[in-house]
């Protein structure tokens, strides 16, 4: 067993990801430097394509990154100052931040202390006249309460945003992440499932009017070309990044697989090292598809046992460290420490672990074998 701890672990390994593809991701690349279309253009227009029959939607919208993505999305729905938005205070930064950037005002709500995901019940509590969505987040590739979140946003009359940036390919009873609310957003950032070379996201909806919109919005409201509607951005996403990512989709499936696969094989080894009692597990409800953006446990003194795996080669994360509510930059809308009891907590004790689909079992073992250490 000593020999196994001795292995280092990196938190995640994109070389053995490409080396395979290496080939076929040049060629792929010569071929868009060969048509020096590099705005927009064929690639971008067979991923959109491809990625909409693959998610399930009638139209997905190629955009620069997941955060853009979000952005877009508030932008095509109306939403701006005087507004609000309800979303969860726990997540990765863009997703409050685009409500900001669009001059709306957050409000945040508290997660399920077993998914990490917005607790439904804290939604309808925040809603008021002034709530214009709501944007669950599918967090660590685990779909949120969806039907639950549905009815509570068709009470209410407002529109849903998916923020599925870490959730490609998650089901929640049988339907993709991204398929269910008014839009989906998701990131294609190097470390996701789908990970391109750089930023990179993509919208979907199965409104074709809103589709229109958002096309219109990723590259400066313009339609036709220098006569502008509307104000918008420069959301396109490059070809070079289409291309690598039409070479990497058809492998999204056995990635994903993979990450399950070690997810499951991590349950076993926790249970056999006698850890269960001292951890807590991933769980998913039984009717989600859990794609393991990140495997990320609960430990007692999480930044103590972080530092000794550290020592022993094995790298961890954690996301994320501070909830929206306590963050500097959103400080003058009034909230304080306590008010949100279990994102504080998973913010305190949370720890992700190696999980992606390249991850052998002696690594996976190597793991376990220093956490245990870390634990004693």
């Amino acid at each position: 067993m000593m020999s196994v701890t001795r292995t280092r672990v990196p938190l995640l390994d994109l070389d053995a990801q490409y080396r395979p593809l290496r080939e076929e991701i040049l060629a792929a690349v010569a071929r868009v430097c060969d048509s020096q279309r590099f705005i927009m253009g064929p690639e971008v227009q067979a991923l959109e394509r491809e990625l909409a029959s693959c998610l399930e939607v009638r139209e997905a919208i190629a955009v620069s990154s997941g955060t853009d993505a979000i952005l877009a999305a508030l932008m095509a729905l109306g939403i701006g100052p005087g507004h609000e938005v309800v979303t969860t205070t726990y997540s990765f930064f863009a997703t409050a931040g685009c409500i900001a950037r669009v001059g709306a005002t957050p409000v945040f709500v508290d997660i399920d202390p077993v998914t990490y995901n917005i607790d439904p019940d804290g939604i309808r509590e925040a809603l008021t006249p002034k709530t214009r969505a709501i944007i669950p987040v599918h967090l660590y590739g685990l779909a949120a309460d969806m039907d639950r979140i549905m009815a509570i946003a068709q009470e209410a009359g407002v529109p849903v945003v998916e923020d599925a940036a870490q959730a490609i390919g998650a089901t929640y009873r049988n339907r993709q992440a991204g398929s269910i609310g008014a839009v989906g957003c998701f990131s294609f950032f190097p470390s996701k499932n789908l990970g391109a070379f750089g930023d990179g996201g993509l919208v979907t909806t199965n409104d074709a009017s809103l589709a229109h919109e958002l096309r219109l919005l990723r590259n400066h409201g313009a339609e036709p070309k220098y006569f502008h509607q509307r104000i918008g951005g420069n959301f396109r996403l490059d070809a070079l990044q289409a291309a690598v990512l039409r070479v990497k989709l058809p492998h999204l499936a056995r990635w994903t697989s993979r990450r399950r696969e070690n997810a499951v094989r991590y349950d076993a080894l926790f249970a056999d090292a006698g850890l269960t009692d001292r951890l807590t597990l991933p769980t998913a409800p039984a009717d989600r598809r859990h794609i393991f953006n990140q495997y990320v446990v609960r430990v007692p003194e999480r930044d103590r046992v972080r530092a000794a795996m550290s020592d022993r080669g094995v790298g961890t994360e954690i996301y994320y460290p501070v909830p929206f509510h306590l963050q500097e930059c959103f400080a003058p809308l009034g909230y304080a420490r306590g008010d949100f009891p279990q994102a504080e907590a998973a913010a305190a004790s949370t720890l992700a672990l190696p999980i992606y689909g390249e991850l052998t079992a002696e690594q996976q073992a190597a793991v376990v074998a220093a956490l245990a250490d870390a634990l004693r």
